[in-house]
Parts: C-alpha cells; sequence; structure tokens
C-alpha cells in the first residue's frame, strides 16, 4: 500500500509539473488578447470610399448616415450636409427602423432602397426592396407579392424597375404600379434567369445577370439550365433532425449549366434568343450595352478558357458577330474584360496582356486596335476612366513595385503622372464629368482614409476619416512591416515581408510563422492596412513573413501563367525556399518553422508538410482543397484544363494519395457548411492520414460555411490556431 501510494505521489507531481509547465507555456499577454479580441470581432473595419455616391451635378455627393437610417447630401466643397434626401423617421408609409443601401434613379428623383440582406452564398443575397419618390417624400414596397428579391434595378429612364425572385425576373412599372413576369421557367436547380448559378457566381464574380438598354426598351439577360448539373449536398445540423443542402455544383470535368443569352422587349412583349451560341462547354462571364440600343455586348469563353471573344448582337434580330477575339496557349483572363469602356463613339477600351503584361488597349467600333495607351514591364491592376476631350486616361497599377498600388494619369503622348507617390494602396473613383477624383489611401501603419481631390490629384479636402481606428491601431505600438525582395537557388525574384516582435532581439533565436495564399493571380504581400493575426503573433514573440511565390499577381503573364496545368508545384517550392531562406538569418530558429493558410493557402500548407523535407515543424489548414477533382469546373479548369486532358497533372497535384507522406505536425480545420471547398476535400484526406497511421489534429465547425464566421467563431478558430503553435513550435 505504501508502494502504490508512493508511485500515487510521484505520478501526482509530475502531472502537476507539466499541467504547470503547460499552463505556463499557454499563458496569453493580456494585451494581444485584447487585440484578438478587437481584430476578430471587426473593430479594425474601416469606413471606404465605396460608401460615397457621386450625384449628378458633381457637387454633392451621399452617404448613410452611421445609425443607417439616412441617406445624407454633402457638399464636396466644404464637406458640410446640405440635404436630407431619405430619413425613415419622417418618409411617409415607412415602417423601416434602418435600411441597408440604396440606389438613385438616373435622374435623381426617386430611390432603390433595400433592407437588411440575407446571404445565399458568397455575394448573392435576398432582400426587400422599396421605391422612395423624394419629391412626395413617400416610401413604398417594390412587390408585396414577390418578397424577398434580389438586385433590383432601374431602367435608365427610371419609370420601371427590374428584379429576380425565385429564378424569375420580374419588371414593375413604376407609374402605373404593375408587376409583370418576364420569365416563368424559373425553378430551383433547374432554371435560373437573370441572376449566376454557383460557379458564375464564385468565379465570374458577378451576382446579376440581366442588363437593361440605354432606351430602357428591352432587357438582356443570360439563363441558366442547370438540370443536367449533379447535385451535391450537406448536411445542416439541428435539433432533433439534421437538414440537408442541395444545390447544383460542377465539379471538375463534370456537366456545366447549359447558357443562353435572351432579350425582352417590353413594348411588344416580346423574347428573342440570342445566336450567341448555347451548351455546357461555353461561358459568358460579361454582359452589357454598348452606348447604342441596337448592340448588346457577350463575352464568350471557350470550356477551358484559352479563347475568348467580344460579340457584338443585335437584339432586334439576335444575330452576333465577332468584334474582337483573344488566344492564350494557357488561358484568357476574363477579368480584363470586366471594364470594358465604350466612349461615345463606340469605341472601347480594354486591358490585355498581348505584350507580356497588362495594359490598357483602345479597340474602334469595328475592333481593330488604334493604339496601346500603356506600355512597360508592369502590370495595370484597374482601369478607371476615360477623358475623350483631353485624352487622358486614369487606371490603377503596379508600377513601382508589386507589392504598392497607385493612380496614375496618362496622355496621348504616353507620359505619365503618379498622382500621389506615397507608397502603399491607393485607389481611385471619379465623379460625374471627371470633375473630381475620390481617392483612398492606406498602408500598413495607416488606416483607410479618403479625400477629395481636384482632376490632377490635389487635395482638396477630406471626406473620409478613420481617426479611431488610427488611434486604437497606434496605441499597440506594432513593429513595422518590412518589405523584402529575395531570388531563389533557381534564380526566381521573389518579394514579400517580414514582421518582428516589438521587443525583437537579433541576438535571439525566434520561432518563425510563414503566412500565404499563394493562388492565381492573387497577392498576400501588398503594402495595405491589414491588422490581423501577423500582428498578433508578433505580438506572441513569433517572427512572420509572407512571400508571393510564382503565379501569384503583378509580376506580368509569364509569372502568373508559369503553374499552369500543374498547380501546387512551382508555388511549393518557392515556399520552402522561402523558408530556408528566413531560416538562414541569424534570429530565426530553423527548427521551428511553421506554416499556414486558408483554402488555396490550406492546400499549400498540405504541400509544404507533404514535400518540405522535415523545413516546416508544423503547419495550419483552414479548408483545403486536397483533389481539384473535387473543386468547381470554372476555377479549376482555367488553371488545370480537365481532367480528361490532363490527367497526369491531377493525380500530381492530389494530395489524398500522398497523405502518408505528411511530415511535422497538423492542424486542419473546416466549416461543415462549406458551399466552397466541401469538407469532403477534408474527410477524404483524413481518411487516408489514419489509414497511414498518422497523428495529427482537427478543429471542426458545424453549421459554417468557406469563411467561418458567426458570433465569436473567428475568436475561437484564432485562439485554436495560437494553442496549437504553442504547443508545437
Amino acid at each position: 500500500m505504501k508502494h502504490l501510494n508512493r508511485i500515487f505521489l510521484l505520478c501526482f507531481s509530475l502531472c502537476t509539473l507539466f499541467s504547470a509547465t503547460a499552463n505556463n507555456s499557454l499563458q496569453q499577454n493580456p494585451l494581444s488578447e485584447k487585440f484578438l479580441k478587437e481584430f476578430t470581432s471587426g473593430k479594425y473595419r474601416a469606413k471606404m470610399m465605396g460608401e460615397i455616391y457621386s450625384m449628378n451635378d458633381g457637387n454633392r455627393y451621399t452617404m448613410l448616415s452611421g445609425d443607417n437610417k439616412k441617406i445624407i447630401a454633402y457638399s464636396f466643397k466644404t464637406g458640410a450636409p446640405v440635404d436630407t434626401v431619405f430619413d425613415v423617421e419622417t418618409a411617409k408609409n415607412c415602417s423601416l427602423d434602418r435600411i441597408a443601401g440604396y440606389e438613385f434613379d438616373a435622374a435623381e428623383t426617386r430611390i432603390l432602397i433595400h433592407t437588411a440582406v440575407t446571404p445565399i452564398y458568397r455575394r448573392s443575397f435576398t432582400t426587400n426592396y422599396y421605391v422612395f419618390q423624394i419629391a412626395r417624400n413617400e416610401l413604398q414596397p417594390l412587390s408585396t407579392e414577390h418578397q424577398p428579391q434580389q438586385m433590383a434595378s432601374f431602367s435608365p429612364n427610371g419609370r420601371m424597375v427590374a428584379f429576380a425572385y425565385n429564378n424569375n425576373l420580374y419588371l414593375k412599372k413604376l407609374d402605373y404600379n404593375t408587376v409583370s413576369a418576364i420569365t416563368t421557367d424559373g425553378e430551383k436547380n433547374r432554371v435560373i434567369n437573370g441572376t449566376p448559378d454557383w460557379v458564375y457566381e464564385e468565379e465570374f464574380g458577378a451576382n446579376r445577370y440581366f442588363e437593361w438598354s440605354p432606351d430602357s426598351r428591352r432587357i438582356a439577360w443570360i439563363r441558366f439550365d442547370e438540370s443536367a448539373i449533379k447535385m451535391f449536398s450537406f448536411d445542416k445540423y439541428a435539433h432533433p433532425y439534421d437538414l440537408q443542402y442541395t444545390y447544383k455544383y460542377p465539379k471538375a470535368g463534370e456537366t456545366n449549366s447549359t447558357v443562353s443569352v435572351h432579350v425582352y422587349d417590353i413594348p411588344n412583349r416580346k423574347t428573342t434568343q440570342m445566336e450567341c451560341g448555347e451548351g455546357n462547354d461555353i461561358y459568358f462571364p460579361i454582359l452589357k450595352w454598348s452606348n447604342g440600343n441596337d448592340s448588346l455586348i457577350v463575352v464568350r469563353l471557350n470550356r477551358t478558357q484559352t479563347n475568348l471573344e467580344v460579340l457584338n448582337v443585335n437584339p432586334r434580330s439576335g444575330v452576333s458577330s465577332v468584334l474582337l477575339s483573344e488566344n492564350d496557349k494557357v488561358y484568357v483572363d476574363y477579368q480584363n474584360y470586366k471594364n470594358i469602356s465604350f466612349l461615345s463613339d463606340n469605341s472601347f477600351i480594354i486591358l490585355s496582356e498581348k505584350d507580356g503584361y497588362r495594359h490598357i488597349y483602345h479597340y474602334s467600333a469595328n475592333g481593330n486596335l488604334k493604339r496601346q495607351i500603356t506600355k512597360g514591364e508592369w502590370d495595370v491592376t484597374d482601369f478607371y476612366s476615360y477623358d475623350e476631350k483631353k485624352g487622358i486616361a486614369y487606371f490603377q497599377a503596379a508600377k513601382e513595385h508589386p507589392s504598392q498600388r497607385h493612380v496614375y494619369s496618362v496622355d496621348k503622348k504616353g507620359v505619365i503622372v503618379n498622382l500621389d507617390p506615397r507608397p502603399g494602396t491607393h485607389s481611385a473613383l471619379f465623379t460625374k464629368g471627371n470633375k473630381f477624383i475620390i481617392s483612398q489611401f492606406h498602408n500598413t501603419t495607416t488606416a483607410n482614409s479618403t479625400v477629395l481631390c481636384d482632376i490632377k490629384g490635389r487635395k482638396l479636402r477630406t471626406i473620409i476619416e478613420n481617426n479611431d481606428i488610427q488611434a486604437l491601431f497606434d496605441s499597440y505600438h506594432f513593429p513595422a512591416k518590412e518589405f523584402i525582395d529575395f531570388n531563389t537557388s533557381e534564380g526566381v525574384h521573389l518579394h514579400g515581408w517580414i514582421v518582428k516582435p516589438a521587443d525583437f532581439d537579433p541576438n535571439k533565436k525566434y520561432p518563425l510563422v510563414m503566412v500565404q495564399y499563394s493562388g492565381p493571380d492573387s497577392q498576400e504581400a501588398l503594402n495595405r492596412f491589414r491588422p490581423d493575426w501577423e500582428l498578433y503573433l508578433a505580438m506572441e514573440g513569433y517572427v512572420v513573413a509572407c512571400v508571393d511565390g510564382r503565379g501569384t499577381g503583378a509580376k506580368g503573364h509569364d509569372f502568373r501563367t508559369c503553374t499552369y496545368w500543374n498547380l501546387g508545384n512551382l508555388e511549393t517550392k518557392d515556399q520552402i525556399e522561402a523558408a530556408k531562406y528566413f531560416g538562414k538569418q541569424q534570429f530565426i530558429d530553423a527548427e521551428r518553422i511553421a506554416i499556414w493558410g486558408w483554402s488555396f493557402g490550406g492546400f499549400m500548407t498540405l504541400n509544404c508538410l507533404t514535400y518540405g523535407n522535415g523545413v516546416f515543424k508544423a503547419g495550419i489548414s483552414v479548408a483545403p482543397v486536397t483533389d481539384w477533382r473535387l473543386y468547381n469546373t470554372a476555377y479549376t479548369e482555367r488553371f488545370m484544363s480537365t481532367p480528361q486532358l490532363n490527367d497526369r497533372g491531377y493525380d500530381a497535384s492530389c494530395l489524398i494519395s500522398k497523405a502518408g507522406e505528411l511530415q511535422g505536425k497538423l492542424l486542419l480545420c473546416h466549416g461543415t457548411a462549406d458551399d466552397n471547398v466541401h469538407i469532403q476535400h477534408s474527410m477524404l484526406y483524413v481518411e487516408q492520414l489514419v489509414k497511414a497511421g498518422k497523428q495529427f489534429e482537427m478543429q471542426i465547425y458545424p453549421n459554417k460555411n468557406h469563411s467561418i464566421l458567426g458570433a465569436d467563431t473567428r475568436l475561437h478558430l484564432y485562439t485554436r490556431f495560437n494553442i496549437f503553435l504553442k504547443n508545437n513550435l
């Protein structure tokens, strides 16, 4: 008995000692805990210039009041409020507590107002719309029979509103207070009219696919027949029985929606199908009208996205002709055409990478090249406006460095002017008639600020300040992000940033956490204001670093597309090279390097733990793709082609079959209601980890989608990350 007591006392002492040691190692800095709660709760979410509406007179703009109860007009010159355009307290027939958003008609006599939104997927939502007549100060529901609605839009003459409801399109004639159906064949999981199917929304970045003609006579839309797409479902956990959510999700190599373009003639109540092609092996990512009423523009892509055509369609006859075409041995980036801009003579401006970098091109109305507006070994990242009288184009570019974004002007002679040379991220919004520039700026240490400038970029006054956010950020005295450039052993030039702890001692050895996303045309190593987990980690005593490897953006066509047909290969090599580069620094403990990422970044974390040969001691993978055959058609086939054409590439990038080669400690996280990267990816990977005898940690978030948001979910997630790193690094 005494012997047993001695054993018990010894075990109790060891457990107590271990517990004390573990608890001590997991103790957190109260200041970093405070910051963690702040950034996960949205305290650093800044007011942005997208909330500004520039009015027709060019002298005023409107914004929602802070309590979302009023639409207030301000003077551009003075910044003073000059009018309350709408107020929930005083508007007639208004029972709303607050509003979520608004849109003026072209004449600014009516406003479409919508209430709180109910998300469907990443961009799509339903809401209740109301029409407010400014002169009468009167609010009326758009339709009480068809609620909630999607994507309501004024006609150019302001006398009608088109909207989507239950996969059909409807027309409200405001003068007569009547609602009529434009389509009647819409049905869940079968036919969608005017709003995108899942793939179009996620991969072409749109949540509306109907457009008014300039004369308000016609409405063009895309019809999606998704009846042949296989169904996918996942559980929504509830009490006492689970629910199942079912929707159409085409996986790589599988059947897409059959798409077609239609035009409805309102006076004649006649629908005509346009001759743009029809089938499930084409995409129509962009639909818009040119300046003329007889010219509908449809951008058409082939299934593998190697050929893009701009179609000029006659809306009366339906006959189409190819206005412009572009081919690429890898893929044509449809985003270069998202801001296709038609000038008064119906000539148009697009972006293209035909010379190896993304630049601005001007084409005539019949599709002949007039001139290349910008040139150089740098990428234009956005096109804003073109002043036809002066022949000046305004754009955003990564001209100085891939980590920077500046706004420029370029004249007919090709002279480029940087409108604000401060290092960081600049973006712009041009008021009606290019009278003013609303300019937004932020960098790693400066919160978003929005200022009014003249057309030459000279500041007139501040419109939006985020002083509360700036003061909160400054109170922590965060260490600065240091931007770095280096060459890999293959001679590849890469750039990134590094953050060191506030009490950094160059003679000490620190654990390193690498942050990355690494997806095609993405960037994480940007000079922008984003107080996030990396700063929290620095407060906790880690060095944090980020490197954008091959395949990422703002370094030209070849750098971006070199990962084609083989996702994960070159990207992984570059992250391993980056880890070795940092590991050689005297202040980094090369035996304590971790990497983490989300989505494509989660895929990359698993690749780095699989092929890193022990370089990474630990990794955190959130919502990873583990087999590209399980991901959607449009994204996957853009970069990998189809499994039928590139079976070897799909096999090489599949992580499920290589689970037994995992090295290092792994934390795998996933939401069970992820409609984007299905939890199927993680579960099939875990199945193989178990078969291979690999130990790992896993965190499941019931009923959470790809973003893993809601209540304190993000706080829980990042706390889980921190515990994992402290235990394993």
